[in-house]
């Protein structure tokens, strides 16, 4: 017996209209659902820093995570590595927040391993790739040893300087 039609946007692209809660579980239709970030927005780099980083410390990083995979999906080439692995260790988060231990370690390593290959990148947009990439091999090796991870968001960004520019990682 073929299941329920799927939600589809105005393309016909799959799109679950369903509310979701805050780390991003469906909810019942017709619940008060947390609000979601538009999928497939093409924002700028420091916009989606932006947004993505209010998500996190709101509690939010499923939410983040969409963010972050519209800048994925839509970035150029070169920087597929570091939009990627900052969405993959937004839903690590999700995971251990969630209490699924073995996604979260999944997730935060492979997140972490993506980010190893972003230098360029990173520095172009003054993301804290070292930290990042501590962050989530922590995170990561805490979670595959069955110890709950902190579940404190990570900072996205460098501060900036005085001159605006961004601090650099060493």
């Amino acid at each position: 017996m073929p299941g329920a039609p799927r939600d589809r946007d105005d393309i016909g692209r799959a799109r679950s209209a369903r509310p979701r809660d805050a780390l991003g579980r469906p909810l019942p239709y017709g619940s008060p659902g947390e609000p979601r970030a538009p999928e497939g927005l093409v924002r700028t780099p420091d916009q989606t820093l932006v947004e993505a980083q209010e998500l996190l410390d709101e509690g939010r990083p499923f939410h983040a995570h969409e963010v972050l995979e519209d800048a994925w999906k839509t970035g150029p080439d070169d920087e597929r590595d570091l939009w990627r692995g900052l969405a993959q260790l937004a839903v690590g988060l999700t995971h251990a927040l969630r209490g699924n231990l073995p996604g979260a370690a999944t997730l935060l390593t492979r997140g972490a391993r993506s980010l190893g290959t972003a230098g360029p990148a990173a520095a172009r947009h003054g993301v804290d790739l070292a930290g990042l990439v501590a962050w989530g091999t922590r995170l990561g090796a805490d979670a595959a040893a069955g110890v709950p991870p902190d579940p404190a968001p990570p900072r996205l960004a460098l501060p900036p300087t005085s001159d605006g520019e961004h601090t650099r990682s060493r």
